[in-house]
């Protein structure tokens, strides 16, 4: 079905165009500024001790450079860990769960650009990743 211009619809448009009135624009009035909240996560599942905490450490620092502002660090809960069952090994500090978080805490540079860490999540027993809270970014 094709309707017909009217002419009084011709004649309205044209008044329209002549006019300085505009048609809101609906898309950007209805925008609100919204804060981007920016996250990463990283999963360190698999990797020794020595290798993790080179890799957290220039993650962190990458992180708070290009403005994140949440991190994810998962590293798994070590119940399959076989230090747990070795003498010679601390087993609450071979698991990564448990030595990450330690060697963030004790590394000072790192601790210039965090805000907050999550320590709840790292001593439970049910969770395998803690959240780390970075600074905002100063040049």
């Amino acid at each position: 079905m094709i309707k017909k211009i009217t002419d009084k619809d011709k004649k309205d448009w044209l008044d329209f165009l002549k006019s300085n009135e505009k048609i809101q624009n609906k898309d950007i009035s209805n925008i609100k500024e919204k804060k981007i909240f920016k996250e990463k996560f990283i999963d360190l599942h698999g990797y020794s001790l020595e290798q993790a905490n080179k890799i957290i450490y220039n993650f962190i620092l990458s992180s708070y450079k290009n403005g994140i502002e949440k991190i994810t660090v998962i590293t798994g809960k070590g119940s399959r860990s076989k230090n747990i069952n070795n003498p010679y090994q601390s087993s609450s500090l071979s698991i990564l769960k448990y030595s990450v978080p330690e060697y963030i805490n004790s590394n000072s540079e790192l601790l210039k650009v965090i805000k907050s860490m999550n320590e709840d999540d790292i001593k439970s027993i049910s969770k395998g990743s803690f959240v780390i809270n970075l600074k905002k970014f100063k040049e």
